[in-house]
């Protein structure tokens, strides 16, 4: 049975995705540069980022170090001022809480996630939150959800990663672990042939929970 869920942030609990690309299309767009949102996708997913596209136009560092901090500005805006719920997604933790325990892995930054949170109900429902400042190596590395394992003292064969993107996948593939991927708008053009299953909406995940609870136990092996 599954007794742990890592849960990704952004994207599967609040609907910032768009806005952080958006944050970085306008910080380029201050010098002239577009952000190609198919090719920046395709960045993101081998743990790149929005500079990859400036850097391959001959960007300098110094110059994308003050578009870093532009870009971190506009999506600190972004997340004051823009709706990023996703509905359903407290009602759906309360409910899981009866027969999990959970804990966030994100790559969001710890001023983030804490702006984010400051009016929001999700964070009561889980044991810990594993932000980018908690690990080395970032998603598609296995080592954040390795690191959530640990935190929690589970096996891979009793948790469950909820993901929305390709990158994340293959963080929780890499780590060994089953993976649910949730249906988000921004990412839905992508693979996911190699999760566990694929949802709509969080509400869903009860049900994948309880199943696993009926999962018949494999026989002995004979000798």
């Amino acid at each position: 049975m599954k007794k742990y869920i890592l849960f990704d942030h952004d994207g599967v609990l609040v609907d910032t995705e768009f806005w952080y690309h958006r944050a970085g299309e306008r910080a380029l767009a201050d010098i002239g540069l577009a952000l190609d949102k198919d090719q920046y996708l395709r960045d993101m997913n081998l743990g790149l980022g929005t500079w990859a596209q400036a850097r391959a136009a001959g960007v300098d560092e110094r110059i994308i170090d003050g578009l870093r901090e532009a870009r971190d500005a506009y999506y600190q805006e972004y997340l004051r001022t823009e709706a990023i719920e996703i509905d359903g997604v407290v009602e759906a933790l309360a409910e899981l809480s009866e027969h999990v325990r959970m804990a966030v892995v994100t790559t969001a930054k710890r001023r983030d996630f804490e702006l984010i949170h400051q009016k929001r109900r999700i964070t009561r429902f889980m044991d810990f939150v594993l932000v980018r400042e908690d690990y080395e190596l970032a998603k598609p590395h296995p080592e954040p959800y390795l690191t959530g394992l640990r935190r929690f003292g589970a096996t891979r064969e009793e948790t469950l990663v909820v993901e929305d993107s390709p990158r994340g996948l293959n963080s929780a593939l890499a780590a060994g672990i089953d993976c649910v991927v949730v249906h988000n708008e921004f990412m839905k053009a992508h693979d996911f042939s190699q999760a566990s299953h694929r949802i709509d909406t969080l509400a869903e995940l009860r049900d994948i929970v309880l199943a696993t609870a009926r999962e018949p136990l494999s026989p002995p092996s004979r000798a």
